[in-house]
């Protein structure tokens, strides 16, 4: 049987975002079907693959170094095969996957940001490994937003990475300083503004909050999370309609325009484009912002961190669930061993002894409760706001919402840093985008 079959919700994603692909010379690439396919299900070879000694090669972007890193070093220490890891700049990722496939030059093994997933699927770029994920005792466990997202015609082509999450990290110390109770991030964007503004009072540096403020991608990631807070939608189920001139959604920009007007954003939200977004909270001059939960265990490493679900206007709690998949390339000839480390990396010794130790979110629902979610209160939150996450899906969504001119950019600088009139007007914008 095929496990987590793709949802007519998923597969708008497969034409989601635009990113060129033909342009870099993919046009030709075909995908594995046909049983003689490598890897394909005809072809499904033993659950755990083969450990012989061969050096396999890794490509991944630059946001999940860490995480790589750890899953690397752990499977190297602990097989014969060795995995030589290549980390790329996120901005470059795309270009040199793009460059690689048409040429026949891919590593034996890629990952790539969740979104990105269905695409390169669909151009061929991933070998199919239905059978082999079949063969797994927990195979039902397995995220079922990734595999979904990277599956194509009833075939699975991707296993999770790494999951990522947006929550709220705030800086427990600077809390105590303002008077705040560290142990309690807001639970409302009410609270968010109103503890951001006593933690700005604090001055000597110190901002109340900070946020990519022209970063599409950064403000689908955080602020979307709020809308679904309330129980709202961004986009009608088809995605072609834009949701975002709601009350709700004016209720989240108003809150940070206040905060703009106020004074209580760090310098450089304006046109922080997403490069350094995470920077002064990682440098302990941001008392409370949307985050990346995978950043937990880096931003630890400078500031006493408190961790919250992403609450809409009034409360609730919602999150953006992403991260990236992981597939064996369309040009390796080790599929045996690549499939060795795809299988490890789906293990308790990964999932728990490396990704949960460091305080990431695991891609097996079985896993979730563990000896270090259950050690640390903060993983246990992030895990439940996973639980209650989404992920957009809407086929013109990167140029809607993520390219640099995107509508969805144009109505944030506008409601939040403009005069706020425009949201009704600059939503059609992104509706006329979205159902073209």
């Amino acid at each position: 049987m095929t496990h987590h079959r793709r949802t007519s919700v998923t597969r708008a994603v497969a034409s989601t975002l635009v990113i060129g692909l033909t342009a870099l010379g993919l046009a030709a690439c075909s995908g594995s079907d046909g049983d003689d396919a490598p890897g394909s299900t005809a072809d499904a070879g033993s659950p755990e693959g083969t450990d012989d000694g061969t050096t396999l090669t890794l490509w991944t972007r630059a946001p999940l170094e860490k995480q790589a890193n750890l899953l690397v070093d752990a499977y190297n220490a602990s097989h014969e095969n060795q995995v030589e890891l290549t980390i790329v700049p996120n901005d470059d990722y795309v270009a040199k996957v793009g460059a690689a496939a048409g040429s026949g030059g891919l590593p034996d093994l890629f990952a790539a940001d969740i979104v990105y997933v269905p695409n390169w699927v669909e151009q061929g770029l991933f070998q199919d490994v239905t059978g082999r994920i079949d063969q797994l005792d927990y195979a039902d466990e397995i995220n079922p937003g990734h595999l979904e997202a990277g599956t194509y015609e009833d075939a699975e082509y991707v296993l999770p990475f790494v999951l990522d999450v947006s929550v709220l990290f705030y800086n427990k110390d600077l809390y105590e300083q303002a008077g705040l109770d560290p142990e309690a991030g807001p639970t409302s964007l009410t609270e968010f503004a109103e503890q951001a503004k006593a933690v700005d009072e604090l001055g000597g540096g110190v901002d109340g909050t900070f946020f990519g403020g022209n970063c599409g991608g950064c403000l689908v990631f955080t602020w979307f999370p709020m809308v679904w807070a309330a129980d709202q939608d961004v986009m009608n189920a088809e995605g072609t309609e834009s949701l975002l001139a709601s009350d709700t959604a004016k209720d989240v920009y108003a809150t940070f325009k206040d905060l703009v007007d106020s004074d209580a954003v760090g310098a450089g939200t304006r046109d922080e484009t997403g490069a350094t977004w995470v920077a002064p909270f990682q440098e302990g001059k941001i008392g409370v912002m949307p985050y990346p939960a995978t950043l937990l265990s880096t931003a630890d490493e400078t500031v006493d961190v408190g961790v919250a679900p992403i609450p809409g206007p009034d409360g609730g709690g919602s999150t953006f669930v992403g991260g990236d998949g992981i597939g064996i390339s369309k040009d390796s000839e080790k599929t045996d061993q690549a499939w060795n480390f795809l299988s490890w990396l789906m293990s308790e010794d990964a999932q728990v002894e490396v990704l949960a130790k460091n305080g990431d979110v695991v891609s097996r629902a079985d896993l979730t409760d563990n000896e270090y979610s259950s050690a640390d209160p903060r993983v246990v939150t992030i895990n439940e706001a996973a639980a209650s996450g989404r992920t957009p899906v809407a086929r013109n969504f990167q140029q809607a919402f993520n390219a640099p001119d995107s509508p969805w950019l144009t109505l944030v600088r506008n409601a939040v840093f403009g005069d706020a009139s425009s949201i009704d007007a600059d939503n059609d914008e992104i509706t006329a985008v979205l159902s073209q």
